[in-house]
């Protein structure tokens, strides 16, 4: 990722505000990382960028596990209320959104860049929310590895609830071909 040109990120005529980003990627692809860069990046150009990430809207328990369907199914289908994200988040996006510096008259902006990050953010309901989509693409065998000790050893977890709803996404919604950027990660 430190190859990547930033420039390319954001549209080189005069930016639409608010101007929103997706960041897509698989788990432990480097999306946290690679906003935390592009955040700071945005600063120095002078923007106001505010960040959502979609793992602080994951649906209770309850409602995602244990449900009667696949493991893989309550992953990719139930994590999140698809439709109500569509609406409380993604279409908000779109209108703008405080930023998190205060202005001179002690009011926070609106933000010139409104980044949303996290897995499988181009589903067909949340596609078109987008101004411009970057993929972080990183092999499975790397991601797992980034994985805690502790946590690699549920591997049939992984087998039966998260590799399967990335096949599913990687085959059903193709990121990245769709990406307006993809990013090896």
């Amino acid at each position: 990722m430190s190859n990547l040109d930033l420039t390319k990120v954001l549209p080189q005529a005069s930016l639409k505000t608010p101007f929103v980003l997706g960041i897509d990627g698989l788990s432990r692809s480097g999306k946290t990382t690679f906003v935390t860069k592009l955040e700071h990046y945005f600063k120095t150009l002078g923007y106001r960028a505010v960040t959502f990430h979609i793992d602080d809207y994951i649906e209770p328990r309850n409602r995602r596990y244990d449900t009667g369907h696949e493991e893989w199914f309550e992953y990719y289908f139930l994590q999140w209320d698809i439709e109500k994200l569509k609406e409380e988040l993604f279409e908000k996006a779109k209108e703008g959104v405080k930023a998190d510096q205060g202005s001179s008259n002690g009011e926070s902006p609106l933000s010139d860049v409104v980044i949303i990050e996290g897995v499988f953010l181009q589903r067909k309901e949340w596609r078109g929310s987008f101004d411009q989509m970057l993929y972080l693409d990183c092999a499975k065998a790397v991601r797992f590895q980034r994985e805690t000790a502790e946590t690699q050893q549920k591997v049939k977890k992984f087998e039966d609830r998260y590799w399967k709803a990335e096949k599913y996404y990687l085959e059903n919604v193709r990121p990245g071909e769709k990406a307006d950027i993809v990013i090896e990660s």
